[in-house]
């Protein structure tokens, strides 16, 4: 920010967390120590966690549980439906070489539906915190990786994974079948709820690093 420079809201008295987040930003780019860093780095982990804003920044453990039931319910109707074979042998019945074309198509469609959900509607706003490398947001990651898990557990439980004797590539069609309807209910049993008031992974983590160097 250039000197003379105002945050937003200044002058006008129209100040959130996140012209706060800024200011502490900033703050944290003139700071030279070890330990001044990790007291901004602090600071700004408490303001994330003050409530009162509609901004679902924070991506916690409630979370996690929301999508897990999420996508258990939305994935339970279609268990006991045989159309889960049929839509499965569908996905493999065209290649180019080796590669199933529905199977990848369904695969990007839910990547993409996820994403559509949780950063392009107007359920809530969703912003990107501390995205993992720099690029993957931990809540997408999550909510995919929940839901893939949620439908390959439900269906090895039913009895669905593995009857008529299918081959791997058959039962990876059938888990992503339940997938796009575990993925659609993992993610709206994550935000619709609004942000959790648990706490964050991100700080859980932080907060286990500190712990860590407290003892050095």
């Amino acid at each position: 920010m250039s000197q003379g420079e105002q945050p937003a809201g200044e002058g006008t008295g129209n100040y959130d967390i996140e012209d706060v987040l800024e200011q502490l930003r900033v703050l944290e780019r003139t700071v030279t120590t070890p330990e001044e860093q990790r007291e901004v780095e602090r600071a700004k982990r408490m303001i994330k966690r003050v409530p009162g804003s509609d901004r679902i920044r924070k991506y916690t453990t409630r979370d996690i549980s929301e999508g897990i039931v999420g996508g258990i319910v939305f994935s339970l109707p279609l268990l006991v439906e045989d159309g889960v074979f049929e839509i499965a042998e569908w996905f493999l019945e065209f290649t180019v070489g080796p590669l199933p074309i529905f199977l990848a198509v369904n695969s990007i469609f839910v990547v993409a539906l996820a994403t559509g959900l949780l950063y392009a509607t107007d359920f809530r706003d969703v912003r990107i915190t501390s995205p993992i490398f720099g690029v993957v947001p931990r809540r997408l990651l999550g909510v995919l990786v929940i839901s893939f898990t949620v439908a390959a557990v439900m269906m090895f439980i039913w009895g669905r994974l593995h009857e008529e004797d299918p081959t791997a590539l058959e039962r990876l069609a059938r888990i992503t079948v339940l997938w796009a309807a575990a993925a659609l209910g993992s993610t709206l049993g994550d935000i619709l709820p609004g942000e959790s008031s648990g706490t964050d992974i991100s700080d859980l983590i932080a907060d286990i690093g500190d712990g860590s160097e407290s003892k050095e």
